[in-house]
Parts: structure tokens; C-alpha cells; sequence
């Protein structure tokens, strides 16, 4: 199929044109849904807003927030007028949010005033005021500090106000002296070329890098991934992923613009049981999320208790995924034509997916073909060479996909992208049939004694073995005198379960090979201290929790 020549901003007044009446964005938790008509009315009011305050195309505009409605609304009235917005991580700190302002040239911030994560009985408020006023003590109205010259201004969303920042209410009274033809004449001037987004990698070793994305990048990207779900305008789509990420702003938002879907979000921040009751409360047809996310709602305790026929598709991508789950979400939660999708903040995100029409055990042990208009190959990453099948190497990907560039940041982005070909970071295998299979992080696979081990094989292999103990486990290095590393394993246990590790050291032989074979274990039972706001496992923090035995 062609790829489309058009922005955000068109394609919702395209949308709004078409299905003014039909729903277009519901917030469970917030109970409250918006029309394709309202959500166009409200970017205008947005962009004219922003226009007032001196945003303009090509300005930088960042938005600190989970998902409330106003992340999507401030999302489409930046896309309208041109400027680029630039989302940051509900969770992060703020020499963080410090780095990201003054890293991306932030002109303006949009921010809730902070947001409760509750984690197992503990809970954790971050104050993003205090924040703000600790890097800006001298904020106004109408600039921040010499530290952070670009930005002017920071505005707070609904039922919040302090002094110096703009509230909500001030900040859209200030669009009415804007007319409807400025911002015509404005939005029409928008190219698909345009950079849309910054989004910032996780940035796991180091400050994270701002990959610049374009309207043309992610709304083919959206569409594509939308289409191999046979999504359509009929369909609802569950997304309890973050809005800052791209699998929320692109795969989530935008995938809901470009196949006329309705996006219904449980809550503000990822709450299994709030997704499966969205699900049965609006009849949802799609489900979005990483695989800890289907695995916590899986385990809710009174899972059977809701109501989730309707579930069809949707996406599962983040992390490799194993037979049992898949088999799992596909039989319990009924979304049979569940796909798996890989790819990377720098590729708008998905490079690689599965479809129904796969044959069934490549849709659960691979992450498909490459999607349309894309090149993959595999790479030794140390001589560069392309690798034949079931090689293993790093994965290179090509396409209209493929960022613009690293903002402000050439070096890293020459190293990344060499003649179009954007390196991944990740180590796979292409079978003979075509399909790619990831094995781990180049960064992560663990060398023991010279052996190459890749945790995601690994891991695959002892979910099969530990099935019935362990609800979630990971495969980390942990360094070691002889050997250089070996490795060590991270056991979530099902509840009344337990292991020790001389049984799975057990269990184990035979079956894996000497380098594969856990020397360390650690039973864990809260994973959500070493999880991003993604519900990705954090390795590097799991592999701290060796450090003291491996120096014995």
C-alpha cells in the first residue's frame, strides 16, 4: 500500500469531517469521552492558545504528564500549528526533567502539578511544582531563570494554580484574540517532513537521547501496525500504555486517528484492574500493552469475573513474549488475533510485526517480517557484515521509519545511523522463512567463559521449565572471577510457590547448556521497584541486586 502524504493535524479534520459524532477518546477513570468533532474543536482552541503565548511552527513545546485528557488535546494542537512536542516521563526527577528542558531547547512546559504512584502497599507523590520551583525559583509568568533561557512559560493543566505559572484557564482565554483564519493559514503550512515529536529514549546508561520524529515517520507508522491488526473505525482500542512513550502517543493515539478507532484509556497510570473493566464496560476489540502488563492482568484475582468477548487483537510489544502467555491472552482474554511487535523509539516504533495469517508458532516465537517498506537485515556488529539466516547479529532496519536524527546531537547520530541504516542495539535471528527472532540487548547478552549467552533465549527456556512456580522471571549477568560473567535469575513466584536454586540448577541440567544454567538466584516479590512507567524490567537494577555476592 501507498504510504500517506499528510499530517496529524489534516487527518483529524479529515477524521472530524467524516465521524463528527462518533467517539473518538474515552477516559475511563476520569468518566468522560470525546467526539472526533470535539476532539478537532479542542486542538484549535489548544493551537490557538499556544499561538497567543508565541508558540509558533517549529517551536518546542514539552508536556510532563500521565495520561489525562489534556496530554492528547496539547498532542493534536501542537501537531495543528507545526511545533514539535517534546514528551517527557511521568516518573522522571528532576536533574532529569533539567536535562530533557535545557537538551531539547524547550520554548514552553504543560504539566499536571504531579501524580501518586502507588507501588505494591507503598506509594510515592511526585511533586512536579516543587520540582519546577526548585530548577526555577524566580519563575514568572513570562520567564523562567537564566538557566533555562527558551523557556518563557510553564502551564498547568485543570484544578491547579501557582504563582508564576499560567493556569489552564488563564492560558486558553488567551487564544480567544486569535481568529479561525491565522490559524487556517498556519496549520495548512504544516509539511508531513515537519518533525512532529522529540520523544527521549529510556536512556537506561547515561542521559537519554531525544530521537526527532516526523508527521510522515509516525503516521505511517501507526497506520501500518493498525493495519496488520485490521483495526477500523468500528473497533475500540484498550490502551493502558503511557501516553509520554511511543507505544501510547504514536501506536495508541495516533493509531485511533489514522483507522477511525475510538481510544478508551482505563486510568491515568497502569492499572490492571482498571483495563479489564474498560474492556468489559465499553466492549473493547483491541488491547495494547508489554508483556507484564497481560501478565498482572491475567492474575488479577477475579479475572474470570469480567467480561472480555469482545476482545479481538491488539498489540503486545516491549519485551519478547513466550507460548504460554500468547496462548494465554489468546484463549482467557479471547484476543485471538493478538499481534507481536518489535521495533524502537528511533524507528516510530514498529519496524516488525505478526500477523493472524502467520502461521502459529511464528506468532508467539518471532516478532514477524519486517512491515511494509522497510529493509531489515542482520549485522556482525564488530566487522559490520551482514550475516546469513539463523546467524546471530545486531538488527539493522531502513524506511521511512527511520528518525531524523538525534536532536542536537550529530555524533550519536552518525554512529547510529549509517547510509540510512539505523542500528538497533538489539541481537536477533532472520529464519529461512523470513520471520526475526530476538534474542536480547547487544549491551546485555553475558559472556561466560567466552561463551555468548543472550538472556531472552534463556529466559525462554526457564519460563517452560519453572512454568509452574514462577509468575515472572529474568535473566541478568552478574560478574564473576573466572568465568567473567554468569548468569544470574530473578524469580517473581506464583503465590504459595518457591524455589531454591540448587533446584533449578537441577532442573536445569540436561536441558541447558553449562553457560545458560543459572549460578545466582533471587526470589522477588515486587517487580515494580526495577519497572519503567512502561513496565519494562530495568536489567541494570536487577543486576544490582548481585553485586554483593558476586564480589564473595
Amino acid at each position: 500500500m501507498e504510504l500517506l502524504q499528510s499530517t496529524i493535524g489534516a487527518l483529524l479534520r479529515d477524521n472530524a469531517r467524516k465521524h463528527p459524532d462518533r467517539d473518538a477518546a474515552i477516559f475511563h477513570a476520569d468518566e468522560v469521552k470525546f467526539s472526533w468533532e470535539e476532539l478537532d474543536f479542542l486542538a484549535d482552541k489548544i493551537a490557538k492558545s499556544l499561538l497567543a503565548i508565541g508558540v509558533s511552527r517549529g517551536s518546542h513545546v514539552a508536556i510532563w504528564a500521565n495520561n489525562i485528557p489534556e496530554w492528547l488535546f496539547v498532542q493534536y494542537a501542537t501537531a495543528r500549528i507545526g511545533a514539535i512536542l517534546i514528551t517527557i516521563n511521568p516518573e522522571w526527577k528532576q536533574e532529569e526533567l533539567a536535562y530533557a528542558l535545557k537538551q531539547s531547547d524547550a520554548d514552553v512546559l504543560i504539566m499536571c502539578p504531579g501524580f501518586v504512584k502507588q507501588s505494591g502497599s507503598k506509594s510515592h507523590y511526585y511533586d512536579y511544582i516543587s520540582m519546577v520551583r526548585s530548577l526555577c525559583p524566580n519563575l514568572t509568568e513570562a520567564s523562567c531563570s537564566n538557566e533555562f533561557p527558551r523557556l518563557k512559560r510553564v502551564i498547568l493543566t485543570p484544578g491547579a494554580s501557582e504563582r508564576g505559572m499560567l493556569d489552564w484557564q488563564e492560558f486558553l482565554a488567551a487564544g480567544r484574540e486569535i481568529g479561525d483564519d491565522a490559524l487556517e493559514k498556519i496549520s495548512t503550512a504544516v509539511s508531513p517532513y515537519d518533525p512532529a515529536m522529540i520523544q527521549y529514549t529510556s536512556g537506561t546508561t547515561g542521559f537519554p537521547k531525544g530521537a526527532v520524529l516526523t508527521h510522515y515517520n509516525i503516521v505511517n507508522d501507526a497506520l501500518l501496525a493498525s493495519l496488520l491488526q485490521a483495526l477500523e473505525a468500528n473497533d475500540l482500542i484498550c490502551g493502558p500504555v503511557p501516553f509520554y512513550h511511543c507505544f501510547g502517543s504514536i501506536l495508541l493515539n495516533l493509531g485511533g486517528l489514522v483507522s477511525g478507532a475510538a481510544i478508551v484509556i482505563p486510568d491515568h497510570s497502569f492499572s490492571s484492574r482498571q483495563t479489564l473493566a474498560a474492556i468489559e464496560k465499553y466492549g473493547c476489540t483491541a488491547l495494547f500493552g508489554v508483556p507484564t502488563m497481560f501478565i498482572t492482568e491475567l492474575a488479577e484475582p477475579d479475572f474470570e469475573q469480567f467480561d472480555l468477548h469482545t476482545l479481538r487483537t491488539g498489540i503486545m510489544a516491549g519485551a519478547p513474549v513466550d507460548r504460554e502467555l500468547f496462548e494465554a491472552v489468546s484463549q482467557k482474554m479471547g484476543a485471538a488475533e493478538m499481534t507481536i511487535a518489535y521495533g524502537l523509539t528511533e524507528a516510530s516504533p514498529v519496524t516488525h510485526q505478526t500477523c493472524k495469517s502467520d502461521p502459529e508458532e511464528k506468532r508467539y516465537s518471532t516478532v514477524g517480517k519486517p512491515i511494509e517498506h522497510t529493509q531489515a537485515k542482520i549485522v556482525d556488529p564488530s566487522s559490520g557484515l551482514e550475516l546469513p539466516d539463523e546467524a546471530v547479529g545486531e538488527i539493522w532496519v531502513k524506511g521511512f521509519h527511520v528518525m531524523e536524527a538525534y536532536y542536537n546531537n550529530p555524533e550519536a547520530t552518525q554512529q547510529n545511523i549509517i547510509d540510512g541504516w539505523l542500528r538497533t542495539g538489539d541481537l536477533g535471528l532472520r529464519d529461512a522463512a523470513g520471520y526475526y527472532r530476538i534474542v536480547g540487548r547487544l549491551k546485555e547478552m553475558i559472556i561466560v567463559g567466552g561463551h555468548n549467552v543472550y538472556p531472552a533465549e534463556v529466559e525462554q527456556s526457564l519460563r517452560t521449565l519453572f512454568d509452574a512456580e514462577a509468575e515472572l522471571l529474568q535473566v541478568v549477568g552478574v560478574s564473576h572471577p573466572v568465568l567473567q560473567e554468569v548468569v544470574g535469575l530473578v524469580v517473581k513466584p506464583k503465590p504459595g510457590k518457591e524455589l531454591t536454586l540448587e533446584e533449578v540448577r537441577t532442573r536445569c541440567e540436561g536441558k541447558l547448556e553449562w553457560p545458560k544454567i543459572p549460578r545466582y538466584l533471587k526470589m522477588l516479590e515486587d517487580y515494580t521497584p526495577y519497572m519503567t512507567v512502561t513496565g519494562k524490567i530495568q536489567k541494570f537494577k536487577l543486576a544490582e541486586l548481585f553485586a554483593a555476592e558476586s564480589d564473595s
